[in-house]
């Protein structure tokens, strides 16, 4: 009898790490997929869809990944429930970035989530939220940001600027949120440092999803006489304003975070040639033939134009996740994010790394101009807008890195 015990027993051991092998790894994304930043979300989640097949057929531990996706609307209190959904149906990873103001409060969510349920805890990957306290002063152990912080991205575009000497005006304009207002004190500092000969001649915040028109913002800009704009908007607070701009006929440039896609080279066409300006971890004419092929990949996965934005960053972040499980051998939040602290990957020709002080990854960052493709020998141009972006600086993730002020609390 006691032969027969054991035998069952280790059977069904042997069954139970069976089944914990080829459990899924859920990963779950919270986001806009509904009302007027819906094309943001729907981007993240081809990219994120694709990046899942991608390690699912190279990993090499009979580790799978599911991904399954959840409606935030837009709303911090939409979020907030997806977030609890996705739990109760077993999540590991929260996916999300569209909106600081959202992964704050997930992060809050997540970090007393954690705290009150040691056996099912989660991890929080930030693809995109570039508001610089959650990895400075807000940092959280279980939050991990994969995209440049904003101060990092307006580092970048300052470089630019502070080329520019025929530059004199300047007039800053964003969402009335942190990340916006996060955008327009920053580059407050940045131009008293690096070019405090140019006048800051008008700040404005707007709501954000709610300015259907606005050339208002565009006549005061206009009256201002600046020559150029600095905007942290994006989603369709982006692709409407520098439509208005064209049909109002501003002449002065755009240096924007996210100007390079999501419908704003076909909204602004040929007047944005020379005058948009964008930053990013790399766009698709940035000289480099390992990322080159895997967007050709990403193209023949996604054949209409509508649909080319490639996020080199969310293919690093999965790239990482899958490293960070094979390495730990174990699903758990906590070995996850032990794997991922100071994981250091060279994939693409994109060198990067996640500092373990305040959990942001350190990776290059690149700032392109609008181009016609047609005249200036771009490969790639946006969306079948036949406008692309030349790349005019590159950054290494050692020029691009900076100090944090993170007092990480670890578990």
């Amino acid at each position: 009898m006691r032969f027969v015990a054991l035998f069952i027993f280790l059977i069904f051991n042997a069954i139970t790490s069976v089944i914990a092998i080829a459990q899924p790894i859920q990963l779950a994304l919270i986001e806009s997929l509904s009302g007027p930043f819906a094309n943001t979300g729907e981007a993240v989640l081809r990219n994120l869809a694709w990046g899942v097949e991608r390690i699912n057929s190279n990993n090499k531990t009979n580790k799978t990944y599911v991904l399954k996706h959840y409606d935030s609307k837009g709303q911090n209190e939409e979020a907030l429930s997806a977030l609890r959904l996705a739990i109760d149906d077993g999540a590991k990873i929260i996916l999300q970035g569209n909106s600081s103001s959202t992964a704050l409060v997930l992060m809050e969510a997540i970090q007393k989530h954690n705290e009150r349920n040691s056996q099912q805890q989660v991890l929080f990957f930030n693809y995109a939220a570039v508001e610089p306290s959650l990895t400075q002063e807000k940092c959280s152990y279980w939050h991990f940001r994969f995209d440049a912080h904003s101060d990092m991205r307006m580092n970048a575009l300052m470089q630019v600027i502070k080329a520019d000497r025929a530059l004199q005006k300047i007039y800053l304009i964003g969402q009335d949120y942190s990340f916006g207002q996060s955008v327009n004190r920053q580059a407050r500092k940045q131009l008293g440092a690096i070019r405090p000969d140019v006048t800051i001649v008008g700040e404005e915040l707007h709501p954000i999803g709610r300015i259907k028109d606005f050339l208002p913002y565009i006549q005061k800009i206009q009256s201002s006489g600046a020559q150029a704009v600095i905007t942290g908007n994006w989603g369709n607070d982006l692709t409407l304003l520098v439509k208005a701009a064209k049909e109002a006929g501003f002449d002065g440039k755009f240096y924007t975070f996210y100007g390079n896609a999501l419908g704003v080279p076909s909204a602004i066409g040929d007047a944005g040639v020379d005058k948009v300006i964008a930053v990013a971890e790399w766009m698709p004419n940035t000289p480099n033939k390992s990322a080159e092929q895997l967007y050709q990949q990403f193209l023949k996965r996604f054949t209409k134009q509508s649909e080319d934005y490639m996020h080199l960053r969310m293919q690093v972040m999965l790239e990482m996740l899958s490293s960070a499980v094979d390495q730990s051998k174990k699903t758990d939040a906590q070995s996850i994010a032990k794997g991922l602290e100071d994981q250091r990957i060279d994939l693409w020709g994109h060198k990067t790394w996640m500092r373990a002080t305040d959990h942001q990854l350190q990776q290059p960052i690149v700032v392109g101009v609008m181009q016609k493709k047609s005249t200036d020998g771009l490969l790639y141009d946006v969306e079948g807008s036949g406008l692309g972006f030349k790349t005019i600086l590159q950054l290494n993730s050692i020029q691009t890195e900076q100090v944090t002020t993170c007092q990480m609390q670890k578990p």
